[in-house]
């Protein structure tokens, strides 16, 4: 039997069950949430790093860009909040559309 401990999607228990198996699973407390929101958004940012083609690619920000929203309900933060953050981190240093890839900087 293999052990995940792990969040999964919603509807994961559904599709297992259709499957004819049986699970062990739990709600989370939402202590835990933001923990396991932060581990899982890892294991899809490093599926994102592995991905070899542009759907592949996109399928894996689609789980990132799902558990941002998961992470803002748990923070008690809209979407909208977190995106005039990021517009104002963008104003003040920069996004990354340049592409500009940092080699190394000269000591003082």
């Amino acid at each position: 039997m293999p052990v995940y401990n792990k969040l999964v999607r919603d509807k994961i228990l559904e599709i297992i069950e259709a499957d004819g198996l049986a699970y062990n699973a739990r709600i989370l407390e939402s202590s835990e949430l933001l923990k396991e929101v932060k581990a899982k958004m890892i294991e899809e940012a490093k599926e994102f790093h592995a991905a070899d083609t542009a759907h592949e690619s996109v399928e894996e920000l689609a789980d990132v860009l799902e558990l941002v929203h998961t992470a803002l309900s748990a923070l008690g933060v809209t979407y909208e909040e977190l995106e005039t953050i990021r517009e104002q981190k963008k104003a003040k240093r920069g996004g990354f559309e340049k592409a500009i890839y940092l080699i190394d900087v000269e000591d003082k």
